[in-house]
């Protein structure tokens, strides 16, 4: 009902409100409705984390859940909107890149909202060329508005395909992983009723690091990995961690050695038919394994070769195909626009600005930094921890640390660590159920409400992590120290 008559509409309509919405034509109805059924598909995901299901019930329900959306209006942005006028400037020869819809022109301008009307391209040649495809084939808005539907169904698909041979890899159980990834109320909301292409990114990201466990399809990992970002530029952060992915021992994950992160070797599993195709018994977890050793220079330097030259390529004939070069580069400054304490840099800068100055773009530069020093060290130790685990981490730093945040943009993260991550799930699962519930159908974020408020605590909230992290920092230091100075000691009497 939520779908129907409060979904995302043509031509837009001015942003309802909390306040506005209960006066609209519909009364108390369509506010309720969807209140209802955001909150029982939360609670069913959180529910079905407690008994993880078989993979083939995690997989039916997840799909069953789609279907009642996929007729209706988009639900949470008019995004698609966006979309399908790129799109179409595309396909009728016209530079996506060089402006917006108030300058090139759409005949669905009337439904694209107005914060967009003048903002270039900011996504890939990828996903222009994907967009182009649905503008030809659906002629129609809402045809173009269905084949779009259909592309991100499509990115979704190759995330389930692929999800569970990065969940063995990892001794994580598949039934499990693909619930909290699938069946996230994100899923079915943003991805593919909203037919965001975070779908697609994300699609690309998972196969490409599953094709990363596999010595043979090295430069097959990088085409994926460069074709997602085609579709999105914030996937590059993967390139580097599929490197350690990829060099890993040629039959698997090197067994003699655990390291201190939790990984035993009774978790090894087999995984003779999933990506890496070592020999039964020899394959060991991701978790908490390592890179060889013993791995050689030239072989460092082959998978490295590989890896970069198949992102090229992909990047290569992309903007050949579309035409338009890496003019999309340049159209990644308009993103920034929106300003939602969401994101914790700007809510830092906005919560400075409430008490002196406008902070906001200070602090995004500041948040850009620190991005960069946490990649590096993440990218240091995932060469001697789990490979596959620290890239969920990256992506996960990257939507933190970002100038915006979006409730689809938790997904870039939800697939890789969804498939590694044997403990605390709460730190991915709780983001994930919020930002669920964070839109209203016609994409009025409810962020916007509460500004003041949410970027205070938003800032408070990051300050006690950062407190958190600091004294939980000492507290080990000081434990290491007091066992060191034990083994020192003479026990018993002695002493």
């Amino acid at each position: 009902m939520a779908a129907w008559l409060g979904g995302a509409s043509s031509p837009w309509e001015p942003t309802v409100t909390p306040r506005t919405i209960f006066a609209g034509e519909n009364g108390v109805v369509l506010p309720l409705a969807w209140l209802l059924g955001t909150l029982l598909l939360i609670g069913a995901w959180l529910a079905g984390m407690r008994a993880p299901p078989t993979a083939r019930w995690a997989y039916v329900t997840a799909g069953l859940w789609v279907v009642p959306l996929l007729p209706f209006l988009p639900l949470g942005s008019y995004d698609a909107y966006s979309y399908a006028c790129q799109g179409w400037q595309q396909a009728a020869g016209l530079d996506p890149y060089s402006g917006g819809v108030a300058e090139l022109g759409c005949p669905w301008a009337e439904a694209v909202a107005p914060t967009w009307l003048s903002s270039p391209a900011p996504y890939g040649p990828v996903f222009l060329l994907l967009a182009a495809l649905a503008a030809k084939v659906g002629g129609s808005l809402t045809g173009v508005l269905a084949a779009l539907r259909v592309i991100a169904v499509l990115g979704v698909g190759l995330i389930a395909v692929c999800l569970p041979a990065l969940a063995r890899r990892s001794g994580v159980p598949v039934g499990r992983a693909v619930w909290v990834a699938l069946a996230c109320p994100l899923i079915p909301i943003h991805l593919v009723s909203g037919a965001h292409n975070d779908a697609v990114m994300a699609g690309f990201v998972v196969a490409g690091v599953g094709l990363a466990l596999s010595r043979r399809y090295v430069w097959a990992a990088g085409v994926l990995l460069g074709l997602a970002i085609g579709v999105k530029a914030t996937a590059v952060v993967v390139v580097p961690f599929a490197f350690w992915v990829a060099l890993r021992s040629p039959g698997g994950l090197s067994t003699g050695r655990w390291l201190s992160t939790g990984g035993r070797r009774g978790d090894a599993v087999s995984c003779q038919t999933g990506a890496g195709g070592g020999p039964p018994g020899r394959a060991g977890s991701v978790h908490g394994g390592s890179v060889r050793e013993g791995s050689s220079g030239a072989r460092s330097l082959r998978v490295a070769i590989e890896l970069a030259a198949g992102v090229l390529a992909a990047l290569a004939a992309a903007s050949l195909l579309s035409g338009r070069g890496f003019g999309w580069i340049t159209g990644l400054t308009g993103s920034g626009v929106s300003v939602q304490w969401t994101s914790p840099p700007t809510a830092i800068g906005m919560t400075v600005g409430l008490f002196g100055p406008d902070a906001v773009p200070v602090t995004r530069v500041l948040g850009i930094v620190a991005l960069a020093f946490v990649l590096v060290f993440l990218w240091l130790r995932a060469r001697t921890r789990d490979p596959l685990l620290f890239t969920g981490y990256a992506l996960a730093a990257t939507v933190l640390l970002s100038p915006v945040f979006h409730p689809w943009y938790a997904t870039w993260a939800l697939p890789i660590l969804a498939a590694t991550l044997h403990r605390h799930l709460r730190w991915l699962v709780a983001p994930c159920a919020v930002a669920a519930a964070l839109c209203l159908p016609d994409g009025y974020n409810l962020a916007l409400a509460v500004k003041s408020q949410g970027a205070i605590l938003m800032t408070a909230f990051v300050i006690y992590l950062a407190w958190k992290a600091l004294h939980e920092a000492k507290n080990r230091t000081r434990n290491r120290a007091g066992a060191d100075h034990a083994v020192h000691r003479l026990p018993g009497r002695d002493a």
